[in-house]
């Protein structure tokens, strides 16, 4: 879009606008890697002794992880 509109790349709204969507797609990355990384660690912890144990009582069961594919892992394109 900026190279269509060379006066909108240098608006500072715009390069505004640039930032924080890098910044949302670091923060959903982040999250998302966080939350494999827990479901990795519960999923180890229920199959180990004595916490095995308690899982099969509660009905604990293993977590999957957050996959993404294809077009979820593309830029967003914003469109005006």
């Amino acid at each position: 879009m900026a190279e269509n509109y060379p006066d909108l790349k240098a608006s500072t709204n715009f390069l505004d606008l640039q930032k924080q969507l890098k910044d949302t797609e670091d923060k959903i990355g982040f999250s998302r890697q966080f939350y494999n990384d827990t479901a990795m660690k519960f999923n180890i912890a229920i199959v180990k002794v004595p916490a095995s144990i308690i899982a099969n009582l509660f009905g604990f069961t293993s977590r999957p992880y957050y996959k993404t594919e294809g077009e979820e892992r593309e830029n967003v394109e914003v469109k005006f």
